[in-house]
């Protein structure tokens, strides 16, 4: 690496350190003032209150990373500007492109963090902050310690069988009182009751089990046992446990991105492949995916604003590229909006605001001079 290189690295991660010190204890004054409440129903005492905050904040740093990158490659880009030592650079024969090489590896790398905090480590806290808070008191109603699903129906399209439960415990893998009904190759309906049903040795096990023929004139029953073992049905209670997690497709469009991992999305859009809501569910998918490059796209924002030559006042710099990204951020809800409504393909509401800032952010920087 280059001294130049080690040298603007330098300038852009101090800064960047100030602006995560100086927003670090504004956020947490905040979360203690607006969680007070509720760590206060749920008895926690002064370390529980600590465990508890930080449990929440890599979600802290997943909302304001995109912001603080922003910010410290302003600063850094116009005072290098005020100084003339761009301009020296340049004159040393080191081309723009390859100047801020450094900025786009640091985009790169807060593009990957962004993503394995979004993807791995924000759900796993998540999990930690629902322990936490129902440590002392339990939240009987909190659907995030849920494990008993009243009235639970599951739809398998790709082999037409339809369950419906009246409970279905996710913890032990149990459905209480299951109807199954499911189309065979040659065209016959069949139907099967029972009490409960238990999955073990990688099938489904139900007791108490009455069977059924559909004709026209209604079912014909075919077999009534106590125990019947359905190694062809193919599902498993990984499936069964996405559909009573978001079983409620308005929760699930309405929460928030950190809230649904990919590993848990892409399942439950396989499985729910005719649902009615796919494009605003594929949206949701897509969203998560482009998100991080944000952190890219607000160092290809920052460059031609920060990288003018002359000395001008900083505020020129830092107010142009805040408000270029804020229409980014604008755009970004627009498209989503209108992926999430049907007019918009979910790949292009999420890829779209990404495409067209990146893009202007290249050509800006190729037009300084």
């Amino acid at each position: 690496m280059w001294l130049h290189d080690r040298y603007l690295f330098r300038e852009l991660l101090t800064p960047l350190a100030y602006c995560l010190g100086g927003f670090l204890p504004l956020w947490v004054s905040f979360f203690f003032f607006t969680k007070l409440g509720e760590m206060r129903e749920a008895k926690m005492n002064g370390l529980d209150s600590l465990e508890y905050c930080l449990a929440n904040l890599p979600e802290f740093f997943i909302l304001l990373m995109p912001w603080l990158l922003l910010l410290a490659m302003l600063y850094a880009l116009t005072n290098h500007a005020r100084y003339n030592e761009i301009t020296a650079l340049r004159a040393a024969g080191v081309s723009l492109w390859r100047l801020c090489r450094p900025y786009t590896i640091v985009g790169l790398v807060a593009t990957l963090a962004y993503f394995l905090l979004n993807e791995v480590v924000v759900p796993n806290c998540q999990q930690w902050a629902v322990q936490i808070l129902n440590r002392h008191v339990r939240q009987v109603q909190d659907p995030r310690i849920q494990t008993r699903f009243a009235k639970l129906g599951f739809t398998n399209l790709r082999e037409e069988r339809t369950w419906f439960m009246i409970e279905y415990n996710t913890a032990t893998a149990t459905m209480v009182k299951p109807d199954v009904r499911w189309t065979l190759p040659d065209g016959s309906k069949r139907e099967l009751s029972a009490e409960s049903a238990v999955y073990t040795n990688d099938m489904w096990v139900f007791s108490n089990v009455s069977q059924f023929v559909w004709h026209n004139n209604g079912p014909v029953p075919l077999l009534h046992t106590n125990e019947l073992a359905m190694p062809e049905f193919k599902e498993t209670p990984k499936q069964f446990q996405l559909e009573a997690k978001y079983s409620d497709a308005n929760s699930l469009l309405a929460s928030r991105s950190a809230d649904i991992p990919l590993s848990d999305l892409w399942p439950y859009l396989r499985q729910n492949a005719g649902h009615k809501d796919l494009s605003r569910l594929l949206t949701k998918f897509h969203v998560r995916i482009a998100a991080p490059w944000t952190c890219l796209i607000v160092v290809l924002m920052a460059i031609p604003f920060g990288a003018q030559p002359g000395r001008r006042n900083l505020f020129f710099g830092v107010a142009g590229s805040i408000f270029i990204c804020f229409v980014f951020f604008v755009l970004q809800q627009v498209t989503q909006a209108f992926g999430m409504s049907g007019y918009m393909p979910g790949w292009l509401a999420a890829w779209l605001p990404n495409f067209i800032f990146a893009g202007v952010g290249i050509f800006l920087t190729w037009r300084v001079r």
